[in-house]
């Protein structure tokens, strides 16, 4: 018994272990935070971006930050840097094309908040990078910045 414990949990350590980095070719931008990549095996991964929330499609600029990110990666390779999985069983992660962290790009560009709702985040100590770009882009008012008062995301599901 112990020995079939301890081999589960060598098991599942290895499989976590290999699990932190997935390069793969986007096959699908769903919104301007989740994406669909197809790895070198064939297997497809829903990828949610983390540290991110982007408008959602019925949004104010849901359909243009979809946009943005399908410019910066539709049909590309990207290396995903995840975390863990949702409650929707996408991985959750950073999203890199080039060694340029994407999720950042969307928020430079007023296409997502940052999302402080997950402190816990191993990418946290990206989340002043995030802030910074979020007030260059609110001061600039880029993207969703140009529309008064812009609703974030997360209130917007409140009331869905």
């Amino acid at each position: 018994m112990t020995k079939l414990l301890y081999s589960s949990l060598i098991l599942l350590f290895s499989i976590y272990a290999n699990a932190d980095e997935l390069i793969g070719r986007v096959t699908e931008v769903a919104s301007g935070d989740s994406i669909t990549i197809i790895d070198a095996s064939n297997v497809e991964f829903k990828v949610r971006l983390s540290g991110i929330d982007a408008p959602e499609k019925e949004q104010p600029y849901g359909p243009v930050s979809r946009e943005s990110l399908s410019d910066l990666i539709q049909g590309k390779e990207v290396t995903v840097n995840w975390i863990k999985r949702d409650y929707h069983r996408r991985v959750v992660g950073k999203v890199l094309i080039n060694n340029t962290d994407v999720n950042l790009e969307q928020v430079k560009r007023g296409m997502a908040w940052v999302f402080r709702h997950f402190e816990d985040d191993p990418f946290a100590q990206d989340q002043s990078d995030y802030l910074n770009a979020q007030e260059e882009a609110e001061k600039h008012r880029l993207g969703l910045w140009a529309q008064n008062d812009p609703t974030p995301p997360w209130e917007f599901r409140r009331y869905d």
